[in-house]
């Protein structure tokens, strides 16, 4: 879990033990990791168009990860473990990409429709995504995001 991601669960609740767990981290990005998009255009322009048009497919250079395979495995097992562990409330703080990944496992939509989503009303830096579990599923309970 990514530092920012550590730092929301510290302001929103306050002296509350929390797990970390790599399944929500986010996107691995391998050689372009803190690059801008700018540098990374310019380091790597052979994936241009790849990050630009099929930003779910696409594979970092250097040992990255995609959105589709990656990131969504990992959010995939996540869900997996919310199924067979005891029945208790969670609360999971993420960032972008794996929030893309969490909502389509949650929500059994195609990582592409949320992709798509994300591009007409970008994905809100702060929202609540409320779901609750019922007979072996998960389902959209509520959201609270800040209007974008």
């Amino acid at each position: 879990m990514y530092r920012r991601a550590r730092d929301t669960a510290a302001l929103a609740l306050p002296g509350t033990p929390y797990e970390v767990t790599a399944l929500l981290n986010e996107q691995h990005y391998g050689a372009a990791t803190y690059m801008t998009r700018q540098e990374l255009y310019a380091t790597y322009p052979e994936g241009r168009e790849d990050r630009q048009i099929r930003k779910h497919l696409w594979t970092p250079p250097g040992g990255g990860e995609s959105l589709a395979n990656g990131v969504l495995r990992r959010a995939t097992a996540f869900v997996d473990g919310l199924l067979t562990a005891p029945k208790r409330d969670v609360v999971a703080f993420t960032h972008h990409t794996a929030i893309l990944a969490l909502r389509a496992v949650l929500e059994r939509r195609p990582v592409t429709e949320l992709v798509d989503e994300a591009r007409a009303r970008k994905t809100p830096n702060a929202a609540v995504l409320a779901y609750e579990q019922a007979g072996g599923l998960f389902h959209a309970r509520g959201t609270a995001r800040p209007d974008c």
